[in-house]
């Protein structure tokens, strides 16, 4: 019988051990504040920032809100991110991505305290995560790791494949597998016979950002396949990378869509804001 995998079910069981530990600090006197900077109005970012605004304050963190107009400048949303950099009441500085064309992205994720950094996008960052060293941890691939841990599924010597190489979700997703003891391959465009690599794998993460891609062609029967896409479909209905009806006869968790990858990324922000909170006390 296919396992589904709740997404839901799970970041909740986060959620609330987050609001004890806020509680907990709340009662110590110490705040958690959360700031959250989006330039422009691009409708997927403004639910986006919705759903952390929510999420804060259902765990008890207070989030700041920086709505910034589409004509914003580099200079201005730097200006704004080092005055953010220097207030002792933010622990976490997140600037919605993707911004304007005219700012550059890298020199915005650079300018964010790496101590503030709760996307985990930062190289500080990244390069701790490579090390093994103690850090901030891009929040999707975190999830993940929770999704499968706390769904009773082992990670340790099975044969992991990743389709997407993303600086956001393949490449520290590969980190975090192989420090749980996976045996990693992560596929690209440039991968030949993909079908074959990914019918490998005992756990296929799939983002490669095309709606229904992945059949049942493409896995092993008895897998595990986590599908971190998100499309909407010609009926405008959610779906992701992972044709689900046609896997699911064939694998033995999967992940839905709605449902599963995408609420772990949220509680695993949720999660990095308190650990910001922590270290500095």
């Amino acid at each position: 019988m296919t396992q589904i995998i709740d997404g839901k079910k799970i970041s909740s069981e986060i959620k609330n051990e987050l609001k004890e530990k806020v509680a907990a600090l709340k009662a110590e006197g110490k705040e958690i504040t959360l700031a959250v900077i989006q330039v422009g109005s691009d409708p997927a970012s403004t639910v986006y920032v919705g759903n952390k605004k929510k999420a804060c304050e259902y765990i008890g963190i207070r989030s700041l809100a920086y709505e910034l107009p589409e004509e914003t400048t580099e200079a201005e949303l730097l200006k704004l991110v080092g005055e953010l950099n220097q207030r002792s009441d933010v622990h976490g500085i997140l600037v919605q991505l993707p911004v304007p064309k005219h700012i550059d992205e890298d020199k915005i994720i650079r300018a964010i305290d790496p101590a503030k950094d709760v996307d985990g996008f930062s190289p500080l960052s990244v390069g701790a995560l490579c090390i093994g060293q103690p850090g901030f941890v891009s929040c999707t691939p975190a999830g993940i790791i929770q999704l499968l841990k706390r769904s009773g599924i082992s990670i340790d010597g099975k044969e992991c494949v990743i389709v997407g190489r993303s600086n956001i979700v393949g490449k520290p997703m590969a980190l975090l597998l192989l420090r749980e003891n996976g045996t990693v391959t992560v596929c690209h465009s440039r991968t030949k016979d993909l079908k074959e690599v990914c019918k490998r794998a005992d756990i296929l993460v799939a983002a490669i950002g095309k709606p229904k891609f992945f059949n049942h062609e493409y896995v092993k029967e008895g897998a595990v396949v986590i599908d971190v896409g998100i499309h909407r479909n010609e009926n405008n209905k959610l779906c992701g990378d992972v044709d689900y009806d046609d896997v699911f006869p064939h694998v033995s968790a999967i992940t839905p869509v709605p449902g599963g990858v995408g609420p772990m990324t949220i509680a695993m922000l949720m999660y990095n804001c308190v650990q910001a909170a922590e270290m500095e006390i």
